[in-house]
């Protein structure tokens, strides 16, 4: 199953003021690095942790329907399914009414019985699930602890974002940040 992002975030856990409040920086030179530095924290994060951490949307795409009908996207937290499609051998997507699935938020499980519904006309790819995933629309909705690591790993890279430059190396992800996303991690096989 692989998963494609449709919809990005539309805001980032931390704004410029909030990071550069953190970072004491006074001025507003620097506010386009650490607005880009917020961004890619946070997708560094999400990318660790396989967590959406403020409500966007993921395209889920599978070849079939699984024998016990519980789908276990690698991305989380699910919210729920927006849109299902299924294609047919002529390529042509015939819609899935998305009152189909239960959304197991605890377990971060899709369930449908797969018998019931109408299997692919195309061995690869026959199958998308549009998906909301994240915590919240807000800021405030990310755990802290996961607001707190992205604030760490923008203070980690502005303090060090010329070391590199000097032939000095510069560890990409402080240990402190790898502790405070670990109990978030979702484990695949």
């Amino acid at each position: 199953m692989s998963a494609i992002l449709l919809t990005a975030p539309a805001a980032e856990p931390w704004t410029v003021a909030e990071a550069k409040s953190f970072l004491r920086v006074e001025n507003d030179d620097d506010d386009a690095i650490v607005g880009a530095l917020i961004s890619a924290a946070r997708s560094q994060v999400e990318a660790l942790t396989r967590r959406g951490l403020i409500t966007q949307t993921w395209r889920l795409v599978l070849d079939r329907w699984p024998p016990d009908g519980r789908i276990a996207p690698r991305v989380a937290p699910l919210r729920s399914v927006i849109a299902a499609r299924v294609y047919d051998a002529a390529n042509n997507a015939g819609s899935i009414d998305v009152e189909r699935f239960v959304v197991d938020t605890t377990a971060n499980v899709i369930a449908t019985p797969g018998w019931s519904l109408p299997p692919p006309g195309r061995g690869t790819a026959g199958i998308e699930l549009d998906v909301e995933v994240g915590f919240g629309d807000n800021a405030a909705d990310v755990p802290e602890v996961l607001r707190h690591a992205i604030r760490t790993l923008v203070a980690h890279w502005y303090e060090n974002r010329g070391l590199v430059a000097i032939g000095q190396t510069v560890a990409m992800l402080p240990g402190s940040v790898s502790a405070m996303i670990a109990s978030y991690r979702v484990l695949s096989l």
